[in-house]
């Protein structure tokens, strides 16, 4: 088996976990990997997590030509805003889990903090998560919204729709893109009961030692 065929397989097992534990549901959802030539695998437009076949996702040549496969998701100036400002990106997720979109929906969210310390695996391996206001799906002003961050944040929130991360590789951007998921939920469970936050010193603490990029 090639590596490409490895990465293929990787992205459809991934994407299957996510929808299996609802993380995404119906035909929700992207997800992208690079390629070892340095092109794009993407999950094809209209697909559902729970059944993208190896061999039809949309395959991409590093100048962006699309090469064989399906068509891919309306959301590709997402996918590609974040490979273009953030060299390290390896592979970009997005979601419409219920939690974080819930907690995009309270009035009083940090835009530039939207997840509050709860925990230090969220700051570990998030950083900072920028609340995006809402767009129409598929509208290229999302992509221009990601290039306007300079690529100085590597997880956003689009309001009322749903998170998106970027990773060094499909791994590590779902295992992100769920801790962002599991924090969501902790918020939105202990929301209006005061519940004691990770302090700043705190916070700083983790920055340091786990050397986590942390825009200000």
């Amino acid at each position: 088996m090639t590596e490409e065929s490895r990465l293929r397989e990787l992205i459809c097992t991934l994407a299957k976990s996510l929808f299996d534990r609802g993380l995404t549901h119906g035909s929700t959802g992207n997800i992208s990997a690079r390629t070892p030539d340095g092109g794009l695998l993407v999950s094809p437009t209209g697909s559902s997590f729970g059944r993208l076949d190896p061999s039809r996702l949309s395959r991409f040549d590093a100048e962006g030509r699309h090469l064989s496969g399906d068509q891919p998701t309306k959301e590709m100036p997402l996918h590609t805003a974040f490979y273009d400002t953030r060299s390290q990106a390896g592979a970009v997720v997005h979601l419409h889990s219920c939690h974080a979109v819930a907690w995009s929906l309270m009035p009083d969210v940090d835009e530039d903090d939207f997840l509050p310390p709860l925990t230090p695996y969220a700051v570990m391996q998030l950083g900072r998560v920028k609340l995006l206001p809402f767009f129409r799906p598929g509208d290229p002003a999302m992509g221009d919204a990601v290039r306007g961050l300079a690529g100085k944040r590597s997880a956003v929130m689009l309001a009322n729709h749903g998170p998106v991360v970027a990773g060094k590789d499909v791994e590590a951007a779902c295992n992100a893109i769920e801790e962002l998921e599991a924090n969501a939920r902790l918020a939105v469970l202990t929301c209006g009961c005061r519940p004691r936050l990770l302090n700043k010193g705190q916070v700083a603490d983790i920055v340091t030692h786990f050397n986590v990029e942390w825009e200000a």
